[in-house]
């Protein structure tokens, strides 16, 4: 990524990719080849990309974005570790110095890299102290291997007790119309400076309308579809909030990127967005802690 900022300059192109779903089968298929997924992704504006180690994927992202590196923003994450039996629901948590040192020697090798221009611890620790990971991602910082640190899957006291170690560029969280929990740490992240970035802004695709039409109602007044309308909820309550939220919609499909593009500039007029609001807060339910 070239030039002193981190974060697109146009506001309407802050709109990343989430690539948790990106695998390597997908190469020479029309609409998903990662290649071909990712030029197209730069040409129409999108150049924050988002994977982790966890993923699976570095390597992938790595060669798909051959000859992109320095038109994009590119973002991974460490910490998270899945167990021997390979079940989504069995991983552990490492974020002590030597982990940090240790991964990102990987996750550059993997991504082809010499830097990362934004490196996130995936999931907070419950057994090491937030400011030993920050100060080892500073270290990282200043022998030129990351441009900037985020955190992800942390509280409010974790937010506060890092940046006060260390700057922090980001912090992504899901929300979206119908998971708003983060809403309550926006707040502090706007004093702080902090950047959100909003992962999982339609929910995995779960929009369900279960209110009184809410979205599908918003979603034949402006010509779009519901996962459109919620994408561009989000955008909106940022507008609203004067807040830095860049949305990483994650797809492997070039038709599915260019729909979640078209979202982007939707300006929701004030009634829209006070009954979807309204309805996003019918909708919801307590959510657990969930990696992405």
């Amino acid at each position: 990524m070239t030039g002193d900022r981190l974060w697109p300059s146009n506001r309407a192109s802050r709109q990343g990719l989430g690539l948790m779903r990106l695998r390597d089968e997908r190469w020479g298929d029309a609409d998903r080849d990662p290649a071909h997924l990712f030029q197209a992704a730069v040409d129409s504006g999108v150049t924050i990309f988002d994977t982790a180690e966890m993923y699976g994927n570095e390597e992938v992202v790595g060669r798909a974005l051959s000859g992109l590196h320095d038109q994009v923003t590119l973002c991974t994450k460490f910490g998270v570790y899945r167990g021997a039996s390979g079940d989504f629901d069995d991983w552990n948590v490492r974020a002590d110095a030597d982990t940090v040192r240790t991964a990102i020697e990987g996750s550059l090798q993997r991504l082809g890299v010499e830097a990362i221009d934004l490196y996130y611890l995936h999931h907070r620790s419950d057994t090491t102290p937030i400011e030993e990971t920050v100060s080892a991602m500073a270290e990282l910082r200043q022998a030129g291997k990351i441009r900037a640190l985020g955190l992800s899957n942390v509280t409010v006291d974790d937010i506060k007790r890092a940046h006060a170690v260390h700057p922090i560029e980001a912090v992504q969280e899901a929300w979206s119309w119908g998971r708003r929990d983060v809403e309550a740490i926006l707040p502090v992240i706007q004093e702080l400076g902090i950047t959100l970035v909003a992962h999982s802004p339609m929910n995995h695709g779960d929009v369900q309308d279960s209110t009184p039409g809410a979205l599908s109602v918003a979603a034949e007044r402006y010509g779009l579809n519901s996962n459109q309308v919620a994408l561009a909820w989000v955008h909106n309550q940022a507008r609203r909030r004067d807040q830095l939220v860049i949305p990483i919609p994650g797809t492997t499909s070039i038709q599915h990127l260019l729909d979640n593009n078209a979202a982007r500039d939707v300006l929701l007029d004030d009634d829209s967005m006070n009954v979807l609001s309204t309805s996003s807060t019918q909708q919801l339910h307590p959510a657990g802690r969930k990696r992405s």
